[in-house]
């Protein structure tokens, strides 16, 4: 009798196990995709590499025309390096501020925004891996700004110009950290307002526009007031200051805004439909 040959079994591959990630550590690695994926951050990050690099440039000239000038009385002398870059916030925020407003505001254009809220049904934890995305790209492209702005400010300041490298890397560190609480409040308008214009209107006007008309000469309650305004807390924290309160009072400030602003849009997230 002859054998039948034995047919070997089948062999199955092994099955790979699933990934060990909690529901909001897939939420951050969803939000890192979604803001990486479409063009317009890239445009955003180049836009503010441009605008900072012309705004350093422009604060040197400033300060070296000043200095070279007939009049001895405006000469503000040696400049830091960190000031400049410090001071290009003020115009290069108003770019990298984008990248937090259009986090959700384009959702909402597209109504992607349904199929986010589908995919992970916790708005907190939408809106919180949004937040840490956000802030966590706002500060790397802060520190690459800052690192731009001082490589265009030292040749151009010149004998006029030093750049000690501790106090240099501190004030780009602090203006990552500054363009990272300011992008976070940014998205926590915009989950609350939904419209990028409207959004970045009233921005302008907690960050700039309401702070200087506060500011008025010989009446010290309105000047407090604007102290305590996003903005303006987070230039005294920019500069080191120590006057009207310590520079790590106005971080604190700065971050009690981004945190109340995340807050109010949770609540209108929570409140009204996709």
């Amino acid at each position: 009798m002859t054998a039948l040959p034995t047919v070997p079994p089948t062999t199955r591959p092994a099955s790979r196990p699933a990934p060990a990630t909690g529901p909001f550590t897939g939420a951050v690695a969803a939000e890192w995709t979604k803001l990486w994926s479409v063009r317009s951050t890239w445009w955003t990050v180049l836009a503010a590499a441009l605008t900072m690099a012309a705004t350093t440039a422009q604060l040197a000239i400033y300060a070296v025309n000043a200095n070279t000038d007939d009049d001895p009385a405006v000469g503000p002398g040696i400049v830091g390096v960190g000031e400049i870059v410090t001071g290009s916030l003020e115009l290069t925020q108003y770019v990298v501020l984008a990248l937090g407003l259009f986090a959700i505001t384009s959702e909402y254009a597209t109504g992607t925004i349904r199929t986010t809220l589908r995919c992970t049904p916790s708005r907190s934890r939408v809106l919180l891996a949004k937040a840490v995305v956000v802030g966590v790209v706002t500060f790397l492209v802060g520190l690459l700004l800052g690192g731009i702005g001082a490589a265009v400010a030292r040749p151009v300041l010149g004998e006029w110009g030093r750049a000690p490298l501790g106090g240099t890397v501190r004030d780009v560190v602090a203006s990552a950290a500054y363009l990272a609480l300011v992008g976070v409040l940014a998205l926590g308008l915009a989950a609350a307002l939904r419209g990028a214009v409207l959004t970045l209107t009233v921005l302008f006007a907690l960050l700039m526009i309401v702070p200087l008309s506060l500011q008025e000469p010989g009446i010290t309650v309105l000047t407090r007031i604007a102290d305590a305004f996003p903005g303006v807390a987070g230039n005294h924290f920019l500069g080191g200051d120590r006057d009207p309160y310590p520079a790590v009072v106005g971080l604190l400030l700065l971050a009690g805004w981004a945190a109340a602003a995340l807050a109010v849009g949770r609540w209108a997230l929570a409140r009204r439909d996709a």
